[in-house]
């Protein structure tokens, strides 16, 4: 039996345990297990990979014999990485044009090639071929798109925040996008001696009388568009409403092409929207954010600056920093114009919960705009003629103490759940969450603990995000997904067996033990008024 078995673990949690494993029959046990389990696509190729890694050297080849067709991709780049004769790489490049043919393999080598062939450091221009020119055998229906080439060197201005509604309020995230843009244009206007604004959106029925709130929390303008058929929310009408707001709309006040930036919170409807209003704008869209900042950044990537070997300042650039796809730790996303093409708006959605939410302003100064717009009978072919409302869901931000239990409740899914409400009903004010392992794996549970199961429970980038004062995690493994949940968090205490699991790093206390002996002594300890105290006391057990 291997020390690591994959079906007790999500691939975010295998990942950075099994980089470590450097035996090839404990690996192939590993895969074993998981082909004889759940047989994960994702998990079987990076146990595979693995394997290839720890496999023994890898055989020299000499790239003027080898046979292309049995080498990948990335083992193509690989191979030209030490090559110096431009005569070698083109005769690699004719050969493998004349076999494989791939797009990838061709542009390793080409580009091998070109950085070979630069003169001394002389600069050259990167030759613009316009895409119908440079891949004629292609469709390409963006060229009919008004604004995929035609706008360079546009006029662009303010951040445009989204500001979702439910049962005719606003919610948390989109007072915390408010304040988030109020500070961040704020900080523009004095950085680069500009009087930018912060434009508030409101879409849907009944919702002029939110503008008031949207200009307490940071907005310098609201436009708002209202009607009754709005009274959900709708792909199509909302994505025309919001984009004509900002582009179409002959208003006196927005006189320029697109907004600058725009912030979408990061809900099941706010990330539907912003990812089509972001193509609809023909810009790019960097999703789940928990940071943001506007600063310069230099580029030399020849395909942003024109030209090789060139470093280039862009200014007024939205920095915008997510877990990365790996879930191990976090990128920052950048949208930066090139030659022949802007890229505008710079546009984000924001994991609810990133950001404090600001003192309202007693008496808010700013602009109402009401928008005018017809809308099609088109837009609304599909009617809901009747639903179900919930009574209710779960809000763990507002509570001083959040209990939070991970994959480690497997051996006993239901007394694990048991233990952790047990905690949660001796403090005065504290609720439950977990961790996506427990929300996506197929334990099984009886009685009542059934219900505390659900999705709306979860902590981390596709759920909440929590500051409570204290953040008990129990059996969580602590990947990136989940730590942008909670690491905001006052103080922070963390159960698990593993002596150096990922959540020991941004944890307060430590606790190495397991959640079923460690739950029950704190409750007893806290019943006893005597919580701290045993905190200390087994996290240095």
């Amino acid at each position: 039996m291997p020390e690591i078995d994959p079906t007790e673990h999500d691939i975010a949690e295998l990942g950075p345990k099994i980089k470590d494993v450097d035996d090839e029959q404990e690996l192939e046990e590993m895969l074993a297990l998981e082909k004889g389990g759940e047989d994960r696509a994702p998990v079987v190729t990076l146990i595979e990979d693995r394997l290839e890694k720890v496999g023994g050297e890898e055989e020299e080849v000499d790239p003027e014999t080898v046979d292309l067709s049995e080498l990948t991709v990335a083992d193509v780049a690989n191979m030209i990485r030490d090559i110096e004769d431009v005569e070698v790489l083109r005769d690699v490049l004719e050969r493998e044009k004349e076999g494989k043919d791939r797009k990838g393999a061709k542009s390793q080598i080409e580009k091998k090639i070109n950085n070979l062939e630069e003169d001394d450091g002389e600069e050259t221009e990167v030759e613009y071929v316009p895409p119908e020119e440079k891949y004629p055998e292609l469709d390409h229906p963006t060229n009919d798109k008004r604004y995929v080439e035609g706008t360079v060197g546009g006029e662009y201005r303010d951040m445009w925040v989204y500001c979702e509604t439910q049962q005719g309020g606003l919610i948390d995230v989109s007072r915390e996008m408010l304040g988030k843009a109020r500070e961040l244009m704020d900080g523009y206007n004095d950085d680069y001696d500009e009087d930018e604004q912060v434009i508030a959106v409101l879409i849907g029925d009944g919702v002029e009388e939110l503008a008031e709130e949207c200009l307490a929390y940071g907005a310098d303008r609201v436009v708002y568009h209202e009607d009754e058929q709005l009274d959900r929310f709708r792909h199509r009408p909302y994505t025309e409403i919001f984009c004509h707001m900002c582009r179409d709309w002959e208003a006196d006040w927005r006189d320029y092409h697109e907004p600058r930036y725009t912030v979408f919170p990061a809900t099941n409807n706010g990330r539907d929207l912003s990812a089509l209003v972001q193509g609809e704008l023909d810009s790019g869209l960097a999703s789940d954010c928990s940071g943001l900042y506007i600063d310069a950044a230099d580029i030399s990537n020849p395909a942003k600056t024109g030209t090789p070997g060139e470093s280039k300042t862009f200014e007024k650039v939205l920095h915008m920093k997510r877990p990365d796809f790996s879930g191990f730790e976090y990128s920052t996303i950048l949208c930066i114009d090139k030659p022949h093409r802007d890229f505008h708006p710079q546009g984000a959605s924001v994991i609810p919960g990133s950001f404090e939410i600001p003192e309202a302003e007693p008496e808010p100064e700013g602009e109402v705009v009401e928008h005018d717009l017809d809308l099609p009978a088109e837009w609304f072919h599909v009617n809901v003629t009747d639903h179900d409302q919930l009574d209710g869901g779960v809000d763990l931000t507002g509570n001083e103490v959040v209990v939070a239990l991970g994959r480690g409740i497997g051996e006993d899914p239901t007394k694990g759940m048991e233990l952790g409400l047990d905690l949660v009903d001796a403090f005065e004010e504290a609720d439950l969450g977990l961790s996506r392992g427990v929300i996506t794996a197929s334990y099984q549970f009886d009685g009542h603990v059934e219900d505390y199961v659900a999705e709306e429970r979860q902590i981390g980038e596709s759920g909440q995000v929590v500051e409570p004062e204290l953040y008990i995690a129990a059996g969580i493994s602590g990947a990136v997904q989940h730590k942008v949940g909670m690491d905001e968090s006052d103080t922070i205490v963390a159960i698990n067996t593993e002596a150096d699991a990922d959540i020991k790093d941004f944890s307060d206390y430590y606790i190495q033990g397991d959640l079923f002996e460690v739950l029950p002594r704190l409750t007893e300890a806290l019943e006893a008024g005597e919580f701290s105290r045993a905190v200390a006391e087994v996290s240095d057990d």
